[in-house]
């Protein structure tokens, strides 16, 4: 699903860096990354989906060479095949939670929003425990609850490859393993791919791999 070979990046003006020789998720896989923060695994999901291109490098998902699109090329194939649940949410405060979850349809012609697409926001939000929300407004929620939302608007699609940043990270213990478990679900019956940052050690036996950013820097620094 995921492969990334000779990756070189850079932020204008800063000195981070991020090197990945060689990386690779396979389809169907659900991977842990786990690393210190800055290290570069919030920038990984970012080059993944096409919100930002590498200096040098490769980087392709579900056969398609993400990293040489144009910038509406990425972001259609972002909306049609990628699933993400940003760390900060990236929700919109004047909308209701309802019009927050069905944003991806709105906002392309790559998605077609009907009734169909409604009724599985709806049951989405229900299995997330926020149907009673849909009608408030985004900044009168928890950030439990916030975190919810993001992730109904990522499964809403049923992409191909759900990427998550601290999915679980403003979900308290009750929630944690359900909301996984709803993560895992949604992946399993769309033959999807996971690819996760987490900094929460107790949900890293339920994955498939785990993947220490602090490797990429040894081999860099080698």
């Amino acid at each position: 699903m995921i492969q990334i070979h000779g990756l070189n990046f850079t932020y204008p003006g800063r000195t981070f860096q991020l090197q990945i020789p060689d990386f690779q998720v396979q389809q169907g896989e659900k991977l842990a990354v786990i690393g210190p923060s800055g290290s570069g695994k919030t920038t990984l999901l970012n080059l993944v989906s096409g919100i930002v291109t590498p200096k040098q490098g490769e980087i392709e998902v579900a056969g398609t060479t993400v990293s040489s699109m144009s910038d509406a090329e990425r972001r259609d194939f972002r909306i049609r095949n990628i699933g993400f649940v940003f760390q900060d949410f990236e929700l919109l405060d004047y909308l209701h939670v309802l019009d927050n979850i069905l944003h991806p349809y709105r906002i392309s012609r790559a998605l077609r929003l009907d009734r169909e697409v409604r009724e599985r926001a709806a049951l989405l939000a229900g299995q997330m425990d926020i149907r009673n929300k849909l009608k408030r407004r985004t900044d009168d929620l928890s950030q439990g609850e916030k975190q919810r939302v993001a992730i109904c608007r990522a499964l809403l699609p049923g992409p191909r490859l759900l990427l998550a940043d601290e999915a679980t990270g403003n979900l308290d213990p009750r929630n944690k393993g359900r909301i996984l478990d709803l993560l895992f679900e949604a992946v399993d019956s769309h033959g999807a791919t996971l690819l996760a940052v987490t900094h929460d050690h107790e949900l890293l036996p339920r994955f498939d791999r785990v993947v220490d950013f602090a490797d990429f820097q040894q081999t860099a620094a080698a």
